[in-house]
């Protein structure tokens, strides 16, 4: 160690990390990280246990990252950018990660406070210009806590608490300011050895309510699950499935965020609600934000309606009046094991109705589902691409992979033959764009053994900074697929207007305003200048083709594939 046994609080908050189980710090740097990067060369001087550093040079793209990486492992990472100039940046990903309840460990400098006379003073005007009175304002509604490092010898403290509330229930973002000159101080180097002090806590089901769960659903006549955040884990997805099929409770994945259950199971539902809700008798709600619109549909003034999740009643929303008969605060995975032992112990008095149940809902959904998938292949003679086509296709083609699939206003789920857990993640319903490209490149990080794939519309593919992405996959030698699906406009905010004004002046317009991205940029050209394979699809041939030589391109890890594919406009 240094002198005296003491070091840099700048290398303590970095051997920290590694202490405390963050494997990644996905940064930006500026002028206030001299004591980061100079405590980063002093800890690996000293053999310390460092996590891995990933200069990333756009900050949106290094939280997206820190999101798809806790996705893909449930663990939050790091991510450090410059002032209030870079935290601004990431505020955007902020919101996407507590609208998720993602956790994850945001920090970023803070002006010195100092004009002189403390190592770390300030010495650039930025020093000046950069300074604001509350920076952490730019974050707060989005994390659960936010702190400012003012003394170096809290270091080790502040860092295990903010891991212990990042990583508690419900997960989601913290924040934490660092000053300059705090950083440039010294602490005792042996409390970098020390245990953490905090870690995560976690709240499970409650047994006696999970029971009387069980009890609703058991002897409902109609009842119905309602899931946008995925299970959990592999377990619990499995459990669902066992669960739903057994009890013939129909599931369906409106505006999903994560895959729940297999789209070609007997008990998932096309996306619209309505059918459902219109004779649910119980209802229960699997960590959702929104299970229906409330404009278009309501479940019955009798109808029982059950909430479970970390947040059951979102109280991050200001509005928000989905009812709640029975909540319980828990995370999902073992909700879904409880909810599963709770029914096999009522399988002898309640189970033999629900299997006539479960023969009319297979039925149905088998003829949703037909109906859907014969539409999307359908199109295949059609004059342009469509999404749903490529959607179906791409499903096909990863059957037999073991594969992840990002969308951000790509890709569709109700096309899909999507069969696995984490099979599917769609963009969060923050709707802040850019997320999809990063977040996928993060999981693949994390999973190299999967065949990753990140589409999004060509307006989300340029949120993405997509020069700073394609650099970053290339420096870190990741091997997926992106597809943008090109029809050069704002697609999801033009059938905005259509569903608002359908009879409207807008939707009579040859080309409806603010919503045309024509002309496109050759967004190959933009894949080829950091060295992807490259190519551009217009056809059923020239796409299939196409995503052959992707998918063994990246199977062979030979690094990031890209397609870009023409599709009819929405």
């Amino acid at each position: 160690m240094t002198e005296n046994n003491r070091m840099t609080a700048g290398a303590a908050l970095l051997s920290r990390f590694s202490a405390l189980g963050v494997e990644y710090v996905f940064a930006n740097s500026g002028t206030d990280f001299p004591p980061v990067i100079e405590g980063l060369s002093e800890a690996e001087a000293e053999g310390m246990s460092l996590p891995r550093t990933v200069t990333v040079p756009f900050e949106s793209a290094a939280i997206g990252m820190a999101h798809g990486y806790a996705l893909a492992t449930g663990r939050p990472q790091a991510v450090m950018v410059h002032t209030n100039v870079g935290l601004a940046n990431v505020a955007m990903g902020a919101i996407n990660a507590a609208c998720d309840n993602i956790p994850m460990l945001l920090f970023s400098g803070r002006t010195p406070t100092l004009e002189k006379g403390r190592l770390g003073a300030r010495t650039v005007p930025i020093g000046w210009g950069q300074e604001m009175l509350d920076q952490a304002s730019l974050v707060r509604e989005a994390t659960k806590w936010d702190y400012e490092l003012r003394f170096p010898e809290q270091v080790f403290d502040v860092m295990d608490r903010a891991h212990g509330i990042a990583g508690s229930t419900p997960k989601g973002p913290v924040y934490v300011s660092l000053p300059r000159e705090v950083l440039c101080e010294t602490v005792p180097a042996k409390g970098a050895l020390r245990r953490p002090h905090m870690r995560p806590s976690h709240i499970g089901p409650d047994l006696a309510t999970m029971n009387e769960i069980a009890r609703l659903l058991a002897e409902a006549k109609h009842p119905v699950i309602f899931a946008q955040h995925g299970a959990g884990s592999q377990e619990a997805f499995d459990a669902l499935a066992r669960l739903t099929g057994e009890w013939g409770i129909p599931v369906c994945q409106y505006w999903t965020v994560e895959l729940a259950l297999p789209t070609t199971h007997p008990m998932a539902t096309g996306p619209d609600p309505r059918p459902w809700l219109e004779k649910a008798d119980v209802i229960l709600c699997l960590d959702v934000l929104a299970p229906w619109s409330p404009a278009q549909a309501e479940p019955r003034e009798d109808a029982t309606v059950i909430q479970i999740g970390p947040r059951p009643l979102q109280e991050r929303s200001g509005v928000r009046n989905f009812r709640c008969d029975l909540g319980m605060t828990t995370e999902i995975a073992p909700a879904i094991l409880a909810l599963e032992a709770a029914l096999s112990k009522r399988r002898d008095s309640d189970g033999k109705k629900a299997l006539a149940r479960a023969r009319t809902i297979t039925q149905a959904n088998e003829r949703d589902r037909t109906a859907r998938f014969d539409a999307a292949v359908g199109d295949e003679g059609a004059s342009a691409l469509t999404k749903r086509w490529i959607s179906h296709e791409l499903s096909l083609q990863l059957r037999d992979r073991d594969a992840t699939v990002f969308s951000e206003l790509g890709c569709q789920l109700p096309s899909m033959v999507l069969e696995k857990h984490q099979t599917w993640f769609d963009g969060p319903h923050a709707g802040g764009l850019g997320w999809g490209f990063p977040a996928a490149m993060g999981f693949a990080l994390a999973r190299p053994d999967r065949t990753v794939v990140a589409t999004m519309g060509d307006g989300s593919y340029m949120f993405a900074n997509p020069v700073a992405c394609h650099q970053i996959a290339e420096a870190l030698g990741l091997s997926m697929v992106v597809l943008v699906l090109n029809n050069t406009e704002w697609g999801a905010v033009r059938q905005s207007v259509l569903d608002v004004y359908p009879e409207g002046h807008a939707s009579r317009a040859n080309t409806v305003p603010l919503t045309d991205l024509s002309p496109s940029p050759n967004f190959v050209k933009v894949a080829e200048a950091s060295r992807a394979f490259a190519s551009h699809a217009a056809t059923t041939a020239e796409f299939r083709g196409a995503l052959t030589k992707a998918l063994d391109h990246v199977a062979a890890k030979k690094g990031l594939a890209f397609i870009e594919v023409a599709i009819a406009k929405s």
